[in-house]
C-alpha cells in the first residue's frame, strides 16, 4: 500500500502559506460566479500561492482548485484545494471558514489537511495513519440513537434549479427535526467533516460533492472512524453525487432517513430506502 503520509509535510507547508494569507489579509474585491455565489480576492490569491508552491515542490502531482480549475497532467495523484471553504462566512467576519487541501488518488481521497485559521485548529490525516487535531488523535462519537445525535447539513442551494434542489433539502430537514437532537448548518463542508471526525457532531448530510470541498474532510473523517458514503450507500468517492457520514451505528438510520426523504420529495428520482 502506498504510504501517502510522506506527502503530509508538503501539504502542511502549503497550508501554512494559506493560513498566513488568510490571517493577515482582508477578503478584498468580490467576484460573483452566479446567483448568490461569490469568491473573494483572497480566495484567488491563496489558490495561486498554494498551486505555485506545490507545483514547484511536486511537479508530477496534478492540481484542482475551486477558483482556477485543473492544472498539471496526472491522472493518478491530484491535489484538491478549497482556498476558503465558507467564503460567505469569511466575508461576513465569521470564524467558521477553513482552508481545505486534499490529495486524491484516482477518485479516492487519501490525504487531507484542514486548517481553521480563526479557531486555532488544524486537522490532518493520511490513509492508514489515523486522524489528528493539532496533533491530538481524534475519533468519532459513539452515538447509537438518532434522538441523541447532532446532525450537520450542507447549505441550501442557490443558483440553477435551486427551488427543486431545496425541495429535497427541506424534506430532509423536516424529517431530521422529528428524529434528531439538533440540526446544525455551519456553511463549510470541511468543518463539518472535520468536526464529525472530532466528535463535535454525530452525522453530516450534504447533497453535493465537489472534490475541493470534500477530499480532505473525507479522509480525515474516515481515519477517525467515520463511514462516508454516497446517497445510495456506496462508498464515497470524488465521483459521488452526495456526501453522508456518521459512525457505523448512526449512519444506517441517517441514510434511510435521507433516502426516504428524497423519495417523498421527488418520487421519480429513483432513490430507494435501504433495509433496516
Amino acid at each position: 500500500m502506498t504510504d501517502y503520509a510522506r506527502l503530509l509535510p508538503l501539504a502542511q507547508e502549503a497550508v501554512d502559506l494559506a493560513h498566513d494569507l488568510m490571517r493577515t489579509l482582508q477578503p478584498g474585491a468580490l467576484t460573483f460566479k452566479g446567483d448568490r455565489d461569490m469568491a473573494s480576492e483572497l480566495d484567488f490569491a491563496i489558490e495561486r500561492r498554494v498551486r505555485d508552491h506545490l507545483a514547484a515542490k511536486a511537479p508530477d502531482i496534478g492540481f484542482l482548485g475551486e477558483e482556477y480549475g485543473s492544472s498539471g497532467d496526472n491522472s493518478t495523484l491530484t491535489w484538491a484545494l478549497d482556498p476558503v471553504d465558507g467564503t460567505v462566512n469569511f466575508i461576513h467576519g465569521s470564524p467558521l471558514c477553513a482552508i481545505s487541501l486534499g490529495l486524491v488518488h484516482g477518485a479516492e481521497a487519501v490525504l487531507g489537511v484542514i486548517d481553521l485559521p480563526f479557531l486555532g485548529t488544524r486537522y490532518h490525516a493520511a490513509r492508514g495513519h489515523g486522524a489528528y487535531a493539532n496533533n491530538r488523535p481524534i475519533h468519532t462519537n459513539g452515538v447509537t440513537d438518532l434522538k441523541d445525535a447532532v446532525v450537520a447539513i450542507g447549505d441550501y442551494a442557490v443558483g440553477s434549479e435551486a427551488n427543486r434542489k431545496n425541495t429535497e433539502r427541506l424534506a430532509i430537514t423536516e424529517q431530521l427535526t422529528r428524529h434528531v437532537q439538533r440540526i446544525r448548518m455551519h456553511g463549510s463542508a470541511a468543518i463539518d467533516l472535520a468536526w464529525l471526525a472530532d466528535g463535535k457532531i454525530d452525522a453530516f448530510i450534504m447533497l453535493n460533492n465537489k472534490p475541493w470541498d470534500t477530499a480532505a474532510g473525507v479522509v480525515v473523517a474516515r481515519e477517525a472512524g467515520a463511514l462516508v458514503v454516497d446517497v445510495d450507500g456506496a462508498p464515497h468517492s470524488m465521483d459521488a453525487v452526495a456526501t453522508v457520514g456518521g459512525n457505523d451505528l448512526i449512519l444506517p438510520p441517517i441514510l434511510t432517513l435521507v433516502q426516504r426523504s428524497l423519495a417523498r420529495a421527488e418520487p421519480d428520482r429513483g432513490a430507494q430506502p435501504s433495509p433496516t
